[in-house]
């Protein structure tokens, strides 16, 4: 058996954009020349590696991710030693980072812009993610790194914590708790409340509430943070949110009003995060590296 490394580079890139068509526009090659190398690869091991589905892409087998995993870790090692030969020690390869998506747009630019000038051999993909794609993306060796909330993982994936957020009331302007300098979860029961479509962020914000045995109305379910914040500002209801973007409006300009809670909660944690089944790559060290520095030097969602 005899693979080349341009073979296991069009495989890993199949796995990171779940088709051969994104692999041979990510590469600016052919679809067929793709389609040939992971044919060929198929032959050689006797199994396959991608469950082709028709207008959906592929997805990995169970022998897939294996593969994929050996690959990377190859390519990696690949990268390492070219490095070394040209006597130089910076790190280099590709990075993919896999952002949900109600964080990727406040923290993924300045993180790649800051780790760009820190390691500028390094190729950074990013990719919006929800908690549901996440983990299983990890999982399939077409993400490196994820930049989440500490939600719905699995427990053998790594968290390093890069900050903890409190929990705040959303509420329209004029509503009857404005007033208030603070509101409790048991003042937000008695309204209408409007949570985001995410599986896992709509269970534990209604867990809050039914950890002290209020039952709220989830009278509607957005299908994003914004949409959830706009619904907000048009008076539809209250919502519990962690993520404060700067400028307390919603993207059609109405004000948003912002109180603390006053109910002892948990914070969440903002993390990255991998699959240790999976080798992490000196690029992806390096980037987390680069992440708890930003951090640390920033107030994240200050008023």
């Amino acid at each position: 058996m005899r693979i080349s490394l341009t073979q296991l580079r069009y495989l890993v890139a199949v796995a990171r954009h779940g088709s051969v068509t994104g692999a041979a526009r990510a590469l600016n090659i052919s679809q067929p020349s793709i389609s040939v190398a992971i044919d060929a690869i198929e032959k050689d091991f006797g199994q396959k590696l991608f469950v082709r589905q028709r207008g959906s892409g592929v997805s990995l087998t169970s022998f897939g991710r294996v593969v994929v995993g050996k690959a990377k870790q190859v390519l990696a090692e690949t990268d390492e030693l070219m490095s070394l030969g040209a006597g130089n020690s910076a790190v280099g390869g590709e990075l993919v980072l896999g952002c949900f998506e109600d964080l990727a747009p406040y923290f993924a630019p300045g993180l790649i812009r800051a780790f760009s000038e820190r390691h500028p051999d390094v190729t950074v993909i990013v990719r919006d993610e929800t908690f549901e794609t996440l983990g299983r993306r990890l999982t399939d060796a077409a993400i490196d790194l994820g930049l989440s909330y500490d939600l719905g993982l699995p427990a053998h994936f790594a968290r390093i914590l890069l900050h903890e957020l409190r929990p705040h009331a959303l509420l329209p302007a004029g509503h009857a708790l404005v007033d208030y300098p603070e509101v409790s979860l048991a003042d937000l029961a008695a309204y209408p409340l409007i949570t985001t479509d995410q599986p896992h962020s709509w269970q534990h914000m209604l867990d809050l509430f039914r950890g002290r045995g209020l039952s709220p109305v989830a009278d509607r379910a957005t299908s994003s943070f914004e949409l959830q914040r706009s619904m907000v500002a048009n008076g539809f209801g209250v919502a519990v949110s962690y993520t404060r973007p700067h400028g307390d409006r919603s993207y059609d300009g109405l004000p948003l009003i912002c109180k603390p809670l006053s109910d002892p909660l948990p914070m969440q944690r903002i993390i990255l995060t991998y699959d240790t089944h999976q080798r992490v790559s000196n690029a992806a060290l390096a980037f987390v590296e680069t992440a708890k520095a930003w951090f640390s030097t920033r107030d994240i969602f200050a008023s």
